[in-house]
């Protein structure tokens, strides 16, 4: 990889960018369980960058979340490059466009999936964002769409994208079927295909393959780690959030920030209280927490104190705090 790429040795693991989850609270919150993921935004299209107001509801982080990559939804080169150029200039340590995304809102806009059926508009929108940045520009792509060949068109995406400039591809291992298929039904339905995906990083060493889709534990990382460069998880880490916390050590050789859950809920705790102070709403910051003590005594009891009374007139730290007191300390696996 080139000096273009200075998160090489950070994106081998990263929390896949995901619409409702990836917000900045959950984001905070995941710092409490690692410093050394990569965290991706919700996809964010152009539109509302260029035209949305006030900025800050779209690009706002807190300083705790680098290493940080804002996903951009969007076709045209010339509004990529001007959100790219913002991003930068807001700090993200990264531009990914969103080659990935199904849904029928995109697909209309020509944004997401949808794209892979044009390289050529890929392309020109990755060498256009380039000129524009010096933060690396990403691709997250399918292994496919409909009834494309997942060898010949996938080779052929990679190839005209990679000769526009992007050196880093995270590839979901499932074609996107935008007839017949949900959202939804596109995160299941259509089978992973992980070995497509190792035999291009064997026919394109030069580039940084990452692959995301279905991957559930630490040990599976570790296996795609064998034959890909990087490992990206999704709903996983947002679910089960604790196997954030084993990430520093097992994929970076670092301590994490956290030996218990109890201690990563306590560190939250700070930002819990500005944030309210700020005028966000408890159960907005508490709904990425739920699945902290899954599995472990009092889980459940926590998770549902959070959901029946977060939501409240009034609700503060104290409905959060109640809620770990349901659970027994130390919690630490």
């Amino acid at each position: 990889m080139t000096d273009r790429d200075p998160l090489a040795q950070a994106r081998r693991f990263s929390v896949a960018p995901m619409m409702d989850w990836t917000t900045r609270d959950y984001r905070v919150f995941a710092r409490t369980l690692t410093r050394r993921t990569l965290l991706y935004t919700e996809m964010v299209t152009t539109g509302a960058i260029l035209h949305g107001r006030p900025r800050e509801r779209f690009l706002g982080y807190d300083e705790v979340e680098h290493p940080l990559a804002l996903q951009l939804g969007g076709s045209d080169p010339g509004e990529l490059a001007e959100c790219a150029a913002i991003a930068e200039e807001w700090g993200y340590d990264e531009v990914n466009l969103n080659v990935g995304c199904p849904s029928d809102r995109v697909q209309n806009n020509l944004i997401g999936a949808c794209l892979m059926g044009h390289p050529d508009k890929v392309a020109l929108a990755v060498a256009t964002m380039r000129e524009a940045v010096s933060i690396p520009v990403t691709v997250k792509c399918r292994i496919g769409i409909d009834d494309q060949d997942e060898d010949a068109d996938l080779e052929r995406f990679i190839t005209q994208v990679a000769d526009a400039g992007c050196e880093v591809f995270i590839v979901h291992a499932r074609k996107a079927w935008l007839q017949g298929l949900s959202p939804k039904e596109n995160r299941d339905v259509p089978p992973l295909n992980y070995p497509r995906v190792h035999r291009l990083k064997a026919s394109r060493p030069d580039l940084h393959i990452g692959i995301n889709g279905g991957i559930k534990s630490l040990e599976e990382c570790q296996t795609q780690l064998n034959h890909v460069d990087s490992v990206m998880v999704g709903r996983e880490a947002y679910q089960n959030p604790w196997l954030l916390a084993q990430v520093d050590q097992a994929i970076y050789g670092e301590p994490g920030p956290a030996d218990s859950r109890h201690a990563a809920a306590m560190a939250l705790r700070p930002y819990i209280q500005r944030r309210l102070e700020e005028g966000a709403k408890l159960n907005h910051i508490t709904r990425h927490l739920l699945g902290l003590f899954q599995g472990c005594p009092g889980g459940r009891r926590f998770r549902r104190h959070l959901s029946e009374n977060a939501h409240r007139d009034g609700a503060g730290l104290a409905v959060f705090d109640d809620a770990l007191g349901l659970v027994p300390e130390p919690v630490s696996a």
